[in-house]
């Protein structure tokens, strides 16, 4: 429920902050947005969880009524490598009844995509309005899953697949009134207290679309507790214990177009490290660090959600608050529960 909770608030500052950017970078212009994300549904649960990861060339129409009734496609995009996909409009037509799905594939009944999450699309998504202002309007969809023919063994057993149509739906799913007065801020996010209980050997993460394939994952310490410093993830003899992200990726890639406002897009994760000397720097260094070491150990302080959301949040406010988050990276990234560092050796 946290992490579902700390996504749903991730996806909510994400649309908002693009909205905030492309007013202050383009200024007002007319014209209706519609956004979203599909991720693959390793667990089969009907939910986006810290299992689960986004996947890129997959196919979205958005259906909505036409003057007969029958549901019309009026747009369709592929996302990206991010997961994320964007359909755009003249004018700010009323969109509150229409939804998107993923489109099916031509190659077979069923079959949505060539990866190996593509085997069953999961139920449409309502569009929903959240900003109308200017002769512009913004409409967000909660995320699409795709999902495979059976859940991931390391799956939690109290996840119960979940039913997904067995054909192309043509019929729009509820959709209730949506004004523009719908609160924009969501509530608090929770603390970063989030544990895993032990279990057991991961087979190896899935590769991730767009990205080079990863080395396969040891036994440990992914399912144990560990934190390491940033001094440990710069050194070359533990290089190899990089997962999901790699030293030469661009933290505006990896942490979205806030942090390329104020880093660029030429500082990579690894120059990320070594960022001292100012508030931001030591932000960008620790939140590194932080990523690493979620992705390196699933009983980390944070999960990787909750770096994005802490790391953004951040940006977002004052000098105070850039640096006591970093602070807080930083106490996790040195174990303050006595947590050792327990990192891969790559030298054979």
């Amino acid at each position: 429920m946290l992490i579902n909770y700390a996504m749903q608030k991730l996806y909510s500052n994400i649309i908002l902050l693009f909205i905030l950017i492309n007013v202050g970078i383009n200024g007002v212009q007319g014209g209706t947005m519609v956004s979203g994300t599909v991720f693959c549904d390793q667990c089969k649960d009907g939910q986006v969880s810290m299992f689960d990861y986004p996947l890129s060339g997959m196919k979205v129409a958005m259906m909505c009524p036409g003057s007969d009734g029958q549901m019309t496609k009026i747009g369709e995009d592929t996302t990206n490598m991010l997961g994320s996909y964007g359909m755009s409009f003249d004018g700010t037509p009323n969109l509150s009844t229409c939804f998107t799905q993923i489109s099916p594939n031509p190659n077979g009944p069923g079959s949505v995509s060539s990866n190996s999450c593509g085997s069953e699309p999961g139920p449409p998504k309502s569009v929903k309005l959240i900003f109308s202002m200017f002769g512009m309007a913004m409409y967000m969809v909660d995320p699409l899953i795709s999902q495979p023919s059976q859940p991931m063994s390391y799956c939690p057993r109290s996840s119960s697949p979940s039913q997904s149509p067995s054909g192309p739906v043509i019929q729009p799913p509820p959709v209730g009134p949506v004004t523009p007065e719908t609160p924009l801020t969501p509530p608090k996010a929770p603390s970063p207290a989030f544990r895993l209980p032990p279990m057991p050997g991961l087979p190896p993460l899935p590769p991730m679309p767009g990205l080079p394939p990863l080395p396969p994952m040891p036994p440990a310490p992914f399912v144990q507790e560990t934190a390491c410093p940033y001094a440990y993830w710069m050194m070359p003899e533990y290089k190899c214990n990089w997962r999901v992200v790699n030293p030469d990726m661009s933290v505006a890639l990896v942490f979205g177009p806030l942090a390329a406002q104020k880093y660029g897009t030429d500082m990579t994760l690894y120059k990320g490290l070594q960022g001292k000397g100012d508030p931001y720097m030591t932000l960008l260094r620790e939140g590194v660090t932080s990523l690493l070491n979620s992705y390196n150990s699933l009983n980390f302080s944070y999960n990787p959600l909750q770096v994005f959301h802490h790391f953004n949040e951040a940006l977002l406010g004052s000098n105070r608050t850039v640096l006591l988050t970093a602070l807080r990276f930083k106490r996790a990234n040195y174990g303050h529960d006595h947590v050792p560092c327990k990192l891969n050796s790559c030298q054979h």
